[in-house]
């Protein structure tokens, strides 16, 4: 084995502590994504599951718009992938940081 080569897991822990594979991930032509299929990204990426870049070449998705998913995981949870209540999490995440 090469030294310089990663190792990835086969399955990682989903945002609702279920497992998730390649095979259970969202489909790669997914229309609809809805907090849970976000969250299953993320948590995908975060676990080394997918690279950052294969999970924008495998879901069409830009640089910034992963990085706003995972932004919103990490300040509010689940619900800060909700796309209704985004500007009222990012304008309490702000205020927060102010003080």
């Amino acid at each position: 084995m090469r030294e310089n080569q990663k190792i990835r897991p086969s399955v990682v822990i989903g945002p609702l502590g279920e497992p998730l594979s390649l095979e259970t991930l969202p489909p790669p032509n997914t229309a609809r994504w809805v907090v849970r299929r976000k969250a299953e990204v993320v948590a995908a990426v975060g676990g080394g599951l997918l690279t950052i870049d294969e999970a924008c070449e495998r879901y069409y998705l830009t640089l910034e718009e992963f990085a706003s998913w995972q932004r919103g995981v990490e300040r509010s949870g689940l619900n800060g992938l909700r796309i209704t209540r985004s500007q009222q999490y990012r304008d309490q995440y702000e205020r927060l940081n102010r003080y």
